[in-house]
């Protein structure tokens, strides 16, 4: 399984739709991320983990998930990357690929040597919109489709058809 940790202030301050969000109220900030994480989530099927630190968010440890995204917030004294770097320990194996976001050089070193791979913000910014793009095309090509009926009629019978629909005779 492939499974996408996600360092989300560090993306937050990265992107700038995000950064102009986290001006005006933090809380929107992570919301649109978690949001565009689970977009993310439903058309690759990963596994998707969003680590935010306890530095804005004052309190205890918490999980939760929103949508199939698992969103954590760290203890108040353990940093984002504390807990990421305990996430790729214990997550990675043989059957597990972790892919870390965060631009966060130290980090991508510190996780690269626990055998996860990484992409920087910029990356995934770049994938969501691939995708964005791809799903549009698919919409796009299947509204383009014509239905098939199952018995071909001709265009005579087709309109009387539909005039017997409409209540008209």
């Amino acid at each position: 399984m492939n499974i996408l940790v996600v360092d989300g202030y560090n993306v937050i301050g990265a992107w700038g739709e995000l950064q102009r969000l986290k001006e005006k109220d933090m809380a929107q900030a992570r919301d649109r991320l978690i949001g565009l994480m689970a977009e993310y989530q439903a058309y690759t099927g990963m596994r998707v983990i969003i680590v935010f630190d306890a530095y804005y968010v004052r309190g205890t440890a918490s999980k939760l998930e929103a949508y199939k995204v698992e969103v954590i917030f760290t203890k108040e004294k353990e940093t984002a990357d504390e807990c990421i770097e305990k996430l790729v320990k214990d997550l990675k194996n043989v059957q597990n690929q972790v892919y870390v976001v965060t631009n966060d050089y130290t980090e991508q070193r510190t996780i690269f040597s626990r055998g996860a791979l990484r992409k920087s913000a910029r990356e995934l910014l770049i994938e969501l919109g691939n995708i964005e793009r791809e799903i549009e095309e698919n919409i796009k090509t299947h509204q383009k489709m014509k239905p098939q009926t199952k018995i071909a009629l001709s265009d005579e019978v087709l309109k009387k058809f539909e005039k017997w629909r409409r209540g008209d005779t």
